[in-house]
């Protein structure tokens, strides 16, 4: 596999100083592995503080600045920060309102979340921790005990970090984020599978002319495998898996993810299937947001996020955000 890299032993590394150098407005610490706003702590505001393994890019790290989260602690690809790293975080951001640690589901992001939000009460720091688990595709995966933590972490992290943004306490903040992991549900697909740096191949074997309907987003297995499907076909089995779990109808944000390789041409097309399949099933869409955010390396493919809105959520999605990724009304 042909890469754009130098060696694989410094890939985060030097992903890191080219994010220093492309964003000023953030304090990136390579050495340290962390990345956050560069006014912080702000004072009076609870800090929204996440991570996870590198290689799902733009989250965590593209997700930092106002209006979103005070602090990403990037791991090593597909591998879980340390608590370390996340101890360290949370003190840079902290102004005494506390630190809401957001989690994907997967089983080395939780235990090491866990011993930090420890470490960090023992320093003085009031953490709370909101677990992301919001997958519909299988209920038990390599990494995880179970539903896995995908799309949803972006709709936590901006309507958690829009209510922090706002002055609300911690337990306030902190509801906030369960209650909209509690309404999300995703579902992915992949067209071909991820290669990691380390290992310069493919990470599993997905035959031409197959695809794996509920992958992971470490290219984990989904529920099956099928000959190719067209765009309606997949968002019809997506959208009504999705649909189905979500249960009783309310508007929905919709997130259409691509998985890091698939163009924004296929995209927006398979968008337009989603909005479709959304209208037989009478679920109206609030708003729409289509790119790649929680992506897999150069994994082809894309996943489906709906999140269950009332009026104080859509307030907070629609709220002023200023990040490298995801950026409105600033």
């Amino acid at each position: 596999m042909k890469m754009l890299i130098n060696v694989a032993e410094t890939v985060v590394a030097d992903s890191l100083r080219g994010m220093a150098a492309a964003h000023p407005e953030l304090a990136v610490d390579v050495e340290n592995r962390v990345v956050a706003r560069r006014d912080a702590p702000v004072a009076g505001k609870v800090a929204v503080v996440s991570g996870g393994g590198s290689g799902h890019e733009p989250l965590h790290g593209g997700f930092v600045g106002p209006g979103m989260l005070s602090a990403a602690c990037p791991g090593e690809v597909f591998t879980s920060p340390v608590p370390d790293q996340l101890v360290r975080a949370a003190a840079a951001v902290d102004s005494g309102a506390g630190v809401l640690f957001v989690v994907k589901n997967y089983t080395g992001d939780v235990l090491n979340f866990d011993m930090a939000a420890e470490l960090a009460q023992d320093e003085g720091v009031r953490v709370a921790k909101v677990l992301v688990n919001d997958d519909v595709a299988v209920t038990d995966s390599l990494y995880t005990a179970g539903r896995r933590g995908t799309g949803a972490t972006l709709f936590v992290e901006k309507l958690a970090g829009a209510a922090a943004e706002e002055g609300m306490p911690l337990a306030r903040v902190e509801s906030i984020a369960r209650r909209v992991n509690d309404t999300s549900r995703s579902f992915g697909v992949a067209l071909s599978a991820c290669s990691t740096p380390a290992k310069g191949s493919p990470t599993f074997d997905l035959p031409a002319g197959e695809l794996e309907l509920g992958v992971g987003i470490h290219g984990e297995p989904g529920r099956e495998r099928r000959p190719m499907m067209t765009s309606g076909e997949i968002a019809d089995f997506a959208v009504n898996t999705v649909v189905e779990d979500l249960g009783p109808r309310a508007p929905v944000l919709v997130l259409v993810n691509g998985m890091g390789a698939t163009p924004l041409l296929e995209l927006y097309g398979f968008t337009a299937e989603v909005h479709r399949v959304l209208r037989e099933r009478g679920v109206a869409v609030a708003r729409t947001l289509v790119g790649n955010y929680v992506t897999s390396l150069d994994m082809a493919g894309a996943s489906v996020t709906l999140c269950q809105v009332d009026e104080e959520l859509l307030r907070l999605w629609d709220a002023p955000v200023r990040t490298a990724a995801l950026r409105w009304g600033m």
